[in-house]
């Protein structure tokens, strides 16, 4: 499916309530894609980390132009994301080195206290997505106990940011689902759900996000189970404004896009009836 596809066939579907965006490069599909969105009453959220990615540039670069070549793509990319009706706007930490570690945490905090002063003048909240720090992606923010502390001191000063935690990244942190939920609980404002295959050496290793029950993937029913356990013992279901919840999966190569969505909602939706009461 093309973008415009993809998007019209998650606006018609009743089972979904919110949706992530992320750079257009052609306006016309990026009008159509709003007037979608508007139609279909669903809550929006926009990923930079994909723009950084293409782009990249990282947001803790120790070099002070590339940190703020940085800054000023995703100050750009909130005009867009506001555009679309977006009220959260997810970015991510860029690689670091060991020797520069604490530099780059203060560039980053840099960058992303003057996003969020950004994104509050439009009354948007920043979410910083925790990644792996030494298999795929070698994020900064990186480890729990890492981003936890990032997390506390940008909300010194900035309110409007949060953390957005994703279990698929959780394998390939070498964490568990239980220390990651609980020691991130303060800050979390959007919950990823996925699956990753954290086996060296085997197909789709890494951060690609393949589908539930992909062969040696560590993610299936009973980790969605334990997750959604997880959240609700640490109290994170907020019935007044409930936390968005998203799939981030990936069909592999020859696989079905609809049959993959589909199987995401059977995990989901098997997971939610085993949940203990």
């Amino acid at each position: 499916m093309d973008e415009l596809e993809s998007f019209r066939e998650i606006a018609q579907d009743p089972y979904f309530d919110a949706v992530e965006v992320t750079h257009f490069e052609q306006d016309e599909v990026r009008d159509q894609v709003k007037a979608l969105l508007e139609q279909a009453h669903l809550e929006v959220g926009y990923g930079a980390q994909p723009c950084l990615l293409s782009a990249g540039l990282n947001p803790n670069d120790t070099d002070e132009a590339g940190r703020k070549a940085a800054e000023e793509l995703l100050v750009s990319r909130l005009d867009e994301a506001y555009a679309l009706g977006a009220k959260s706007f997810a970015i991510m930490a860029g690689k670091w080195k060991e020797e520069t570690r604490e530099l780059a945490y203060s560039q980053l905090l840099k960058t992303v206290r003057t996003v969020c002063r950004r994104a509050a003048e439009k009354g948007m909240l920043v979410e910083l997505e925790v990644f792996d720090y030494d298999v795929d992606k070698c994020a900064l923010i990186g480890p729990a106990s890492y981003a936890a502390r990032f997390a506390a001191d940008v909300r010194m000063t900035e309110p409007n940011f949060g953390l957005m935690v994703d279990l698929s990244h959780i394998p390939i942190m070498h964490e568990s689902t239980e220390y990651v939920i609980r020691i991130l609980r303060p800050y979390i404002t959007h919950l990823h759900c996925g699956n990753a295959v954290a086996l060296p050496g085997c197909p789709a290793y890494g951060d690609l996000h393949p589908r539930f029950g992909y062969p040696n993937g560590a993610i299936d029913v009973p980790e969605i189970v334990k997750y959604l356990q997880t959240l609700r013992d640490e109290g994170c279901f907020y019935p007044d404004h409930p936390l968005v919840f998203s799939f981030e999966v990936k069909p592999q190569k020859g696989e079905s896009e609809r049959a993959v969505l589909a199987g995401c909602k059977r995990a989901l939706n098997r997971a939610w009836a085993l949940l203990e009461d």
